[in-house]
This record gives C-alpha cells, structure tokens and sequence, in this order.
C-alpha cells in the first residue's frame, strides 16, 4: 500500500518524478508555504512583497473582499471587529474551551452554551475556524501558483503534536475548502527535526528534544530518530499558551501600573488592538535591547527587559514542567537527550532560550556542549520540514522511511447523515483509534454504525462498507450513555470496527476485508470529486450542523420550560416561546446564517434564567445536605 498520485484536473495517476506538493506550517501569527527546489527546502515569498511571512490575519472589507497577510493586518486598528487573527487558536474548540481568552480578540466569538465548534460572527455572517485558516490556506495556495507558474493541489500541512482529533481534522477540512489534497498531516516536531537533518540514515539512532513555542501553541515532543525512523516517544504541551500569553502579561502590567486604562481596554476594541500590538512590539525588541518605550494617545508606555522576564517567568515555567513530563512518559532524564531543537518565533526570547539550555544542561555528553539546534530561521524551520515531508511523499526522497498508510478516510454515518471521520487518510497502519458518542433520543436501546469510506461531507457520496446494530443500550436520557466507536487496522489493512457502551459493557464487532480493493483509477476519480465539490460539501455541512444544534436547543428549551415554569416570568416566558418559534421557522430554511443567529438571540435571551435555575438547583441540593 503507498501513496497514490493524483492529477487533481484529470483525475488520472501521475508520474510522482513530476508532481510538486507543498509544505505549509499554518501558524497563529504567520504562516507559510514552502516547497524542495533542486533537493533543498525553500521558502516560497510573497509575490509583490518578498516576504516568507504571511501574517495569519483576515480582513473583512465593506466591499465584500476579503484580505489576507500583511494587507489585512493594518485593519487591527482601524476596524478591529471586522478583522480576526489568531484562529488556529480557536481550531476544534468550543466556546467554553476558550471563554476566559475571549476579550483578547477583538471579534466577536458566539457563546452558544453548547459544546459546538465555535463559531466567529462578522457582520452579518457565521464563520468557522475551518473556514477562516480554509482564506489563509487559498492565499498561500494562489502565492505558490504565481511563483511556480503551475497548479497546486497537494500538501502537506503540520499542527501541533498536542493537537487533538478534533484540531487535526479541522485542519484537514480548512486544507479541502482552500482547495487542496491534504496529504498528511505532520507533527511540527517532526517537520523540524527533518529540517536540521537528524534523520540522516547512516547515523546512529539518538534521542532529540523539540522545544516548539509559537504564537500561540507549546510542545515539547521527544524523539527518537535513526536509519530515516521518526519515532514520537512523548509529547507534552499546551494548545493555549505562547508568544501571544507573553503580549498579555506586558498589557496586565500596563493596566495594573495605571499606563493603559484597563476598563478602556475592554469597551474599546480598537484601542485594545493598539495596545496589543504596542505589547508585541515591546516582546520583539526586549530580544535585542534592554528597555522599551512608546506613546499611546498621550500616555507613556515602557517596559524593562528585567521587568519582563519576570512577567513572563511563570509562562516558561510551565512549558519547562511540560518538558519534565514529556522527559518521564519517554521514561529518560534530560542527559539521555542528544539534541535540542528550538522551533517558533517565541524561542527568539533570550529567557526562553536560557531556561530550555538550563533544563537540559546535560545534553550532549560526548562534547560537553549545549547541542541546542536553533542556527535556521525559527520562524521557517517548520515550513521547510513540511516541504521536506512533501518531497517524501512525491517519491523523490528515498532515505526516508514511508509506512503503509490507508489511501481513504473512513469514518461513520452520524445526524443528518453526515460523514465523521475516525481514520483519515494516509494514516499510517497499523493503528488503533476510537471516538466517544452518545445516543440523540431518551430511552433509545439501539445504535446503528455505518461505515463509509471517502472524502466527501455527506456519507451518501461515498463508499458503505458495511453496518451493524449495536444492541441492548440501557434506556436512559438522551446525552448520557457513553458509546465508544474503534477501528482497528491491522498490518494488513483489515478493518475491525468495534462498539461498545462503557456504561454496560454491551459491545459487538464487526469485520470489513475488502476496503481497500479499489482501482488507483477509483481512488483517483473520488479524490478529485471532494476537492471539487469541498466548498458545496462544507456549506451543507455547516447547514446541517446548524439546524441539529438549533433542534438541540429547541428540545433542551422546551424541557427549561417545564421543569422551571415558577421562576420564568410570564412576559419572559412569551419571549421565549417567540424566539423558539422563530428559531423553528429557520430550521426549515436553508440560512445558516439566519439559524445561527436566531440560535444566538435565544441563547442570549434566555442564558439569565438558565442562571436563576442553577442557583435554584444549588440552594436546593445544600437544603438537602443540611437536612441530613
């Protein structure tokens, strides 16, 4: 089993000699693409500009357009709420994952009071987190294709190693809208360690350490590498702490030290984007003097480098313990690591820098030195082994080692008919994987599991493979009982589909051969289809997915009602019923738009006595504690 080249247009196999894919490293704050010219990595500049650097920010302008990189960055200030930045943070979150970050962007960010996605409302319109990096990606995409004068339609795109499943495939998703045939996605570890050449084949195996802090993600990942062999043995890290938490720190200490007017700050988007970015000024020059000072509508702003350091002592703090984690699961000590790996703008800090060196002080005992591999721009180094990833790929590395990977995504059928990927493609085999769900209706003692293989949104544009009932579900609520769906991938490619409800133990399995019998052709034909149809097939997807969290809702509204009708006022509870009714009528449009945001107006109108109930539940569970 290998990879399959595609031509995109045609839908035929294509000699890989001839094909280039790209790297591209999808960043908080930049991103970048990068392909191999003549065996080497380079990175691919920004026609007009020549800047390897495309800032990861969007501008929506009054006039429909929407600018990306350094034409929407000016826009921070001047229209903060139309223009979004940092998304990669928000990939695969729900508002509650990220509710106490929320006044750092100036944007605004839905809180639905549901576990969903989250979802960014510009003017009138619904934006996903895969939609907006789907922008980001389209214009590195169009950067590459002026440079190299040809089509692109394959990457390989590299997230963080802490990334979860969710976060992966978003990333996947964002790849398809933007266009593109995602490969593989790569660990930004492993991008890296590929760059410095540490998986030469001739050398003996070696333990490396990848320290990687970025604008707004940290990992540290533990490797080890020998005869073209990258072997993960540990990550730790942390998707919400980086350069950006540093920018923070210095804008707390302005409004604590009365430099910035901290209520300012938060009723006035644009004049918190000005502090922000007077914040990461201040972060990027304090890497090569000692003090910073500016003015800012008449006020004095200025900051030591003692003084930062330490604001920022506990965040390095936190990444150096992550770093003992990661050295204890690989079960070593900081001297068994050969080889340090600084990655990310973040590491340019002289603190950071000198607290990694100190942590792994041991390192390298055969020369005594500090290996600490930070010589190649920080910014790039994971584009480059991105690009480096894709020429493997292409077939035109061969010291390298590729494992056998599933040409297909395989998932299962889920509400509204929906495809939900558990195996994406080219995943390396063998392996193991399991998702959590739950059952939709109260009392339901059955669940179907349908097995589809493709890339398509929607189950019914791809292949079935099979299906099987999983019987005996202990009748309870809807939401409660906790069903775990596993494919297990042997070596040979069979297929085990495994579901169980943890609750109970009720389990059954079943067994699919035959997959993989597709014809490259086949393959091929499919491929082309989901990129062709990614933009329609999102779009239905997003619909879909909008009218099930609006049914939701509904429903869980309706059950509100009856259980707290005393402390809902009648008025109120008119209100209510109206919103709901409005709500419904959407459901049986095709706006998502319009459904988010009479999702929205509900969720907002009801949230005060969805808090009065709590507080009514709690005094009620204490007057029962006292009682006994």
């Amino acid at each position: 089993m290998a990879i399959v080249p595609i031509n995109m247009q045609k839908g035929t196999v294509n000699d890989p000699e001839s094909e280039i894919i790209v790297g591209i490293d999808l960043g908080t704050t930049n991103s970048l693409i990068a392909y191999v010219k003549d065996g080497k990595p380079e990175v691919i500049k920004t026609p007009g500009t020549g800047a390897a650097l495309v800032p990861s920010v969007l501008y929506f302008a009054p006039d429909g357009r929407i600018l990306v990189g350094d034409e929407a960055k000016k826009y921070l200030l001047e229209d903060p709420k139309n223009t979004i930045f940092s998304v990669k943070r928000l990939m695969g979150k729900s508002f509650g994952d990220i509710r106490q970050f929320k006044d750092f962007f100036g944007y605004q960010i839905i809180d639905d009071d549901t576990e969903s996605l989250v979802k960014i409302r510009v003017k009138d319109k619904f934006y996903t987190p895969v939609e907006l990096s789907a922008l980001i990606l389209k214009a590195l995409k169009q950067h590459a294709e002026q440079v190299l004068n040809r089509p692109v339609t394959k990457a390989v795109i590299t997230v963080p190693a802490y990334f979860n499943d969710n976060q992966r495939q978003a990333t996947r998703d964002a790849g398809k809208l933007a266009g593109l045939d995602v490969l593989r996605i790569v660990n930004e570890p492993t991008a890296a360690s590929l760059v410095y050449g540490l998986g030469d084949p001739d050398a003996p195996a070696r333990k490396v350490a990848v320290y990687d802090l970025g604008g707004g993600t940290f990992d540290i990942s533990i490797l080890e590498i020998g005869g073209g062999i990258y072997e993960v043995l540990s990550t730790h890290g942390d998707t919400f702490l980086g350069g950006d938490d540093f920018d923070r720190a210095i804008i707390r200490h302005w409004a604590e030290t009365g430099a910035v007017d901290a209520t300012h700050l938060n009723q006035d988007k644009a004049y918190g984007q000005a502090v922000r970015l007077a914040a990461e000024t201040a972060k990027k020059q304090l890497s090569d003097t000692q003090d910073f000072s500016t003015t800012l509508q008449g006020k004095h702003l200025s900051i030591t480098r003692d003084q930062f350091e330490a604001l920022i002592r506990p965040l390095i703090r936190r990444t150096i313990d992550l770093c003992g984690l990661a050295l204890k699961d690989a079960k070593l000590n900081p001297e068994d690591i050969e080889a340090i790996v600084l990655v990310g703008g973040s590491t340019r800090v002289p603190a950071v820098k000198q607290a990694v060196t100190t942590f792994f002080k041991k390192a390298d005992k055969s020369s005594g030195n500090k290996a600490l591999k930070d010589y190649i721009h920080p910014d790039e180094t994971v584009a480059l082994g991105a690009a480096i990833q894709a020429d493997i790929l292409a077939g035109n590395n061969k010291n390298a080692l590729l494992l056998d990977i599933t040409p297909l995504s395989l998932g299962i059928e889920t509400i509204g008919g929906l495809m939900d990927v558990i195996v994406p493609r080219n995943t390396k085999i063998p392996i193991k994987v399991g998702r959590e769900y739950t059952t939709s209706v109260d009392g339901q003692t059955k669940l179907k599991v349908a097995v589809y293989q493709g890339e398509r949104q929607l189950v019914k544009d791809n292949r079935k493979l099979g299906e099987f009932i999983l019987s005996g579900i202990p009748p309870m609520p809807a939401g409660i009982p906790k069903i775990e769906i596993g494919f297990i991938i042997d070596a040979d490619g069979v297929l085990n589909v495994r579901a169980r409800e943890k609750r109970s133990g009720i389990e059954q399995t079943v067994r699919i051969r035959s997959q993989y019998g597709l014809p490259p052709e086949q393959i091929a034909q499919m491929l082309k289809e989901s990129v062709r149809h990614a933009k329609e097939d999102m779009a239905v997807k997003a619909l879909l997915e909008a009218r099930n969290e609006a049914k939701h809702v509904i429903q869980s509204t309706d059950k509100f009602i009856a259980q707290h009708r005393d402390i809902i006022p009648d008025e109120a509870l008119a209100e209510i019923q109206r919103l709901k009714e409005n709500l419904q009528d959407a459901v049986r449009g095709d706006d998502k738009d319009l459904i988010n945001a009479r999702l929205q107006a509900l969720n907002d109108f009801a949230a005060p006595f969805a808090h009065l109930a709590m507080d009514k539940v709690v005094r009620e569970a204490m007057k029962g504690k006292k009682a006994k």
